[in-house]
């Protein structure tokens, strides 16, 4: 019986060693893939962040805003801390800033500081049709050079179209500061390193919804992107997927961040995230932060991705799922086994009885089976398969273990799939495309015209595509029973199948992990905007209680 490791106390102000993370003696393997998630529009921002100048506007991003083409040089993932424990400088700066620079930048949320209110004459005069909506345009005194024009909202008479009329101060400029909730665009940073330019006029805060909060802790859950959470002591990350990991970035200042080693890697490869503020966990231990007894279980989700469990002071249990896709393994996690959860953070993604996915090794078995038969009929087929920058590795792995052959990947791919340290996947990537018959591209690639024209390059050893698009998207009642009814899509040389492999679970796999757990409470983390998808969801997890 394996012996269960004794509490590591990891107090949220200081930080471990990150040379076991870069570098373990024994990594873990995660050969788990992604899937997108669906309808999170209530939880992102209304407005596209501009991208840095620095950054190179011909690199095309993935679904996960990643830079899918990959840099010339490469480089080896050293420490990023030196054997002294100094600071050392991030590997590939250049990789790290490109893909930085891609993704959005929350991290840098900040209040406007109160300026000195105006003086009000008392008396009210009609305003414009500006004011009428609650608005109202700003100047600068009329001795200054320069004049600025600025919406910000007003107080209630100019709601009704009325003001006060004000003097502004002959020393300063008087500014009105907006509610802290009010969307605002955020400048572009300089490159100095500070969170903005000196241009930066306009900001925006966000309040934290409550499902991202820990109940009972100081801890938020994949919470980035509002800033700083005001009574939060530590921020835990799930998995590296950019709709969780949304508004890290090197600018990151507000608290410790909880997470994988895999994903550890990849917030400093990746994010450069400095790594004083990075707190690996090793999956399937347990660990003390802030007194919460915390525990990282393996989430059959992308590699790296992960359940957190909490154990209060007080008794209770929580756990908080992520992203994940259930399974009778996770039946058999002690933690799950042996304590009755209180509260259940649950990934609702597919919450839906008309999602049913077959199981993942099936489809696997489906995908060999259909490539060996292309392959037999016309030895001289290149096999694609579509996927995320993290995710969809078993799928591709699959193929190259039942037919022998070496997997291509673009340089940028091949150094975020080296943060893994996943052994079985790592010796067969390859950078020469010509060694193989089997390419990884992104999902963004997958269409006919597009591998079209990426057969070109290789028309002197390939004369058709056979692609995968492996997807929770690709679903019917039918196909969750009999995958051998799946039908292509086909355009001259170039043939597409889009196959029902999905890392989120399905309605049924959902029904059976919480009758397993039977927590007192669930709190759904997907798909929660409209009260009529959060009314419905509440109706099955009821239901499914009462069995």
């Amino acid at each position: 019986m394996k012996r269960r490791k004794p509490l590591q106390e990891l107090p949220s102000s200081t930080s471990p060693s990150i040379q076991n993370f870069l570098h373990p003696a024994s990594p873990h393997i995660f050969d788990e893939a992604a899937e997108p998630s669906i309808d999170r529009s209530h939880d992102r921002n209304s407005e596209e962040d501009e991208p840095f100048a620095y950054f190179p506007s011909s690199y095309e991003l993935d679904e996960y805003g990643i830079p899918c083409q990959g840099l010339d040089a490469e480089v080896e993932l050293d420490a990023v801390r030196s054997p002294s424990g100094k600071q050392a400088e991030i590997p590939d700066a250049s990789f790290a800033e490109s893909f930085y620079g891609s993704g959005a930048d929350w991290s840098s949320l900040r209040h406007v500081k109160a300026e000195p209110k105006r003086k009000a004459s008392g008396k009210l005069v009609q305003t414009s049709l500006s004011a009428l909506w609650g608005f109202k345009s700003e100047e600068t005194p009329t001795n200054s050079d320069s004049v600025r024009a600025e919406l910000v909202q007003t107080s209630l008479p100019a709601l009704w179209g009325l003001k006060r009329e004000e003097t502004p101060s002959n020393s300063d400029s008087v500014r009105a500061e907006a509610p802290s909730n009010f969307p605002q665009r955020r400048a572009k940073p300089d490159k100095s390193g500070g969170n903005f330019g000196s241009g930066a006029t306009r900001q925006f805060a966000r309040a934290c919804p409550f499902y991202k909060k820990v109940t009972g802790t100081s801890f938020t859950v994949d919470a980035f992107r509002y800033g700083s959470v005001d009574g939060c002591t530590a921020y835990f990350l799930t998995h590296f997927h950019s709709d969780h990991y949304g508004g890290l970035s090197k600018h990151w200042s507000h608290g410790p961040i909880y997470c994988t080693s895999a994903t550890a890697r990849l917030l400093a490869l990746c994010l450069s995230v400095d790594t004083k503020f990075i707190h690996p966990l090793e999956v399937d231990s347990l660990h003390v932060v802030d007194g919460i007894r915390v525990q990282m279980l393996e989430a059959n989700h992308c590699p790296g991705a992960a359940l957190i469990y909490f154990g209060l002071k007080d008794g209770r249990h929580i756990l908080h799922t992520g992203d994940f896709r259930a399974c009778e393994e996770m039946q058999s996690y002690p933690v799950l086994r042996n304590a009755r959860i209180h509260t259940l953070y649950l990934d609702t993604t597919y919450c839906d009885p008309k999602y049913r996915f077959p199981p993942q090794q099936d489809v696997i078995n489906f995908v060999v089976k259909v490539t060996k038969n292309v392959l037999s009929r016309d030895p001289k087929t290149l096999v694609v398969v579509g996927a995320y920058s993290i995710g969809k590795e078993r799928v591709f792995l699959g193929i190259a273990k039942a037919l022998g052959v070496q997997i291509h990947a673009d340089s940028h791919r091949r150094r975020i799939l080296a943060c893994l340290h996943w052994p079985e996947l790592s010796e067969r990537l390859c950078s020469d495309a010509g060694c193989t018959m089997l390419h990884v591209l992104p999902m963004s690639s997958l269409s006919p015209e597009k591998l079209k024209q990426y057969l070109q390059k290789f028309e002197r050893r390939f004369t058709s595509v056979l692609a995968f698009r492996p997807t929770g998207w690709t679903y019917s009642n039918k196909a969750g029973n009999v995958l051998d009814s799946l039908k292509p899509v086909s355009k001259s040389n170039v043939t597409i199948y889009g196959v029902p492999y999905s890392e989120h679970s399905s309605f049924s796999e959902l029904q059976e992990f919480v009758q397993f757990l039977r927590p007192e409470k669930i709190i759904a983390t997907v798909n929660v905007g409209s009260p009529a998808h959060r009314d419905r969801m509440q109706s099955y997890f009821r239901q499914w209680l009462a069995r």
